[in-house]
């Protein structure tokens, strides 16, 4: 039975130019670094949503986002799933600045796998590089501990 569905995004942000991607060092939630996003507010769409969590959480605008796949945290014994929308753009306009959720930073793919990712982000990194995947479910325990990945 579904008790809770908490609905996120993602945005990886890309500067082709740089060969680089904007990185998140997380200290809020979900530690580590992965990409800026967040919750969906009552009344907005998801592409809405990822364009404002970008905006509050790095001062840039995006646009002409690229919808990447979704990922689907479950635990059955709770109740508890979480979807997270993932997108990505090559379009941003504005200057980079810091925010309370942790540092921004720009990054090559290379780079940002070898750093601290948040739990599980080294994973989810193929919704935003394969084209052939859309679709993660990650089952998880009461730990946190993920105990099922399965891609379509």
């Amino acid at each position: 039975m579904i008790t809770e569905i908490v609905i996120t995004n993602m945005v990886m942000v890309e500067d082709k130019a740089a060969g680089k991607v904007l990185a998140q060092r997380r200290v809020k939630s979900w530690c580590g670094v992965a990409f800026p996003g967040g919750h969906l507010e009552n009344g907005e769409s998801l592409e809405q949503s990822a364009i404002r969590e970008v905006y509050e959480e790095t001062g840039l605008v995006i646009s002409d986002l690229k919808f990447c796949g979704i990922v689907h945290w479950t635990n059955s014994d709770t109740g508890y799933n979480e979807l997270i929308f993932y997108y990505s753009t090559s379009v941003f306009s504005g200057e980079l600045k810091q925010s309370e959720e942790g540092e921004n930073f720009w990054v090559s793919i290379d780079e940002l796998r070898r750093l601290d990712l948040s739990p599980g982000f080294d994973t989810q990194l193929e919704l935003f590089l394969n084209d052939n995947v859309h679709e993660l479910l990650i089952k998880f325990d009461d730990s946190g501990s993920p105990l099922i990945h399965q891609w379509f």
